[in-house]
């Protein structure tokens, strides 16, 4: 399981998923290009959080490169966080992040396939954070009440979901083929209802039915302008990449063609060269409290 969004075949991708291959290197630089995007409302995410005291042991599920668990070292201080993912690849990225922070001292990184059976100790957090991640479990109930057994009593568990891949283009691009990106997301969709059943779930009803207390679900509208930074060609390139195998199949000559131009990096049409692109999406945010 890896975290930070749902793209293809990371999290859906995107961000990878509790077991199977991961392909390290692609995956991990959009995580990274999602954390460095992203990184004002993972902050806020974190400041908002219904905690009733600043959390010491925390454990970041589907960590993948560590946009959570820096984010949450970052907001507590006093804190240690456990990061467990299925990427041997991304730990790796995630412990060097940590010394090259001066961090290595309060982070501890798991391998884990969290839908085999049994999970390995991860001790008895305060907090749990699960972003992108969850849905990509093949029993998210049975994940759900090894959460809620995890958490010391009181404990806190926030669960972030993203509505799918971010939109980069305005609505009339590209040239010639308006509303491609439209078209590709919907053959994605497709792609994730039948591999990613749980993508877009609501997991109110699941956390209470596993046996948290839901104290706070709100939705967080993400719109970033993309000249705000100049990551946002790079990650409006990598994400378009990692949905075109699904989106391919679904898409005409034309619109294929139209594609491939906007993911020529060299070419003139290239997506990251752009000057309109923008980065939107939603994110949702339960906080559920083990009783």
């Amino acid at each position: 399981m890896t975290s930070e969004h749902g793209h293809a075949s990371h999290h859906d991708g995107t961000h990878g998923h509790p077991g199977g291959q991961h392909d390290d290197g692609g995956q991990a630089e959009i995580l990274d290009l999602d954390s460095e995007v992203l990184a004002a409302h993972i902050a806020d995410i974190t400041a908002r959080l219904p905690l009733t005291a600043d959390p010491r042991r925390i454990v970041d599920l589907g960590s993948g490169t560590g946009a959570g668990t820096f984010a949450l070292l970052d907001r507590f201080p006093a804190a240690h966080v456990t990061a467990v993912d299925a990427s041997a690849g991304h730990l790796a990225l995630l412990r060097e992040k940590a010394c090259a922070r001066g961090l290595d001292g309060r982070v501890r990184t798991i391998q884990a396939d969290l839908d085999a059976d049994g999970w390995p100790d991860l001790g008895t957090p305060d907090l749990v954070w699960a972003s992108a991640s969850m849905h990509h479990m093949a029993h998210p109930g049975r994940a759900l009440r090894a959460v809620r057994e995890l958490l010391t009593p009181g404990g806190l568990f926030a669960v972030v979901e993203l509505a799918g891949f971010p939109r980069f283009l305005p609505a009339d691009a590209p040239e010639g083929r308006p509303g491609l990106e439209e078209r590709a997301h919907a053959a994605t969709d497709r792609f994730h209802a039948e591999h990613v059943p749980h993508r877009g779930a609501d997991w109110g009803p699941m956390l209470t039915a596993a046996g948290f207390t839901v104290e706070n679900e709100r939705t967080i509208r993400v719109d970033i302008d993309g000249s705000r930074s100049e990551a946002v060609g790079r990650y409006a390139l990598r994400s378009l990449q990692r949905i075109r195998g699904a989106a391919a199949p679904a898409l005409d000559t034309e619109d294929l063609a139209a594609l491939d131009d906007l993911l020529d990096e060299s070419g003139p049409r290239s997506i990251a060269r752009r000057g309109d692109l923008a980065v939107r999406t939603e994110r949702t945010v339960w906080a559920a409290r083990r009783p």
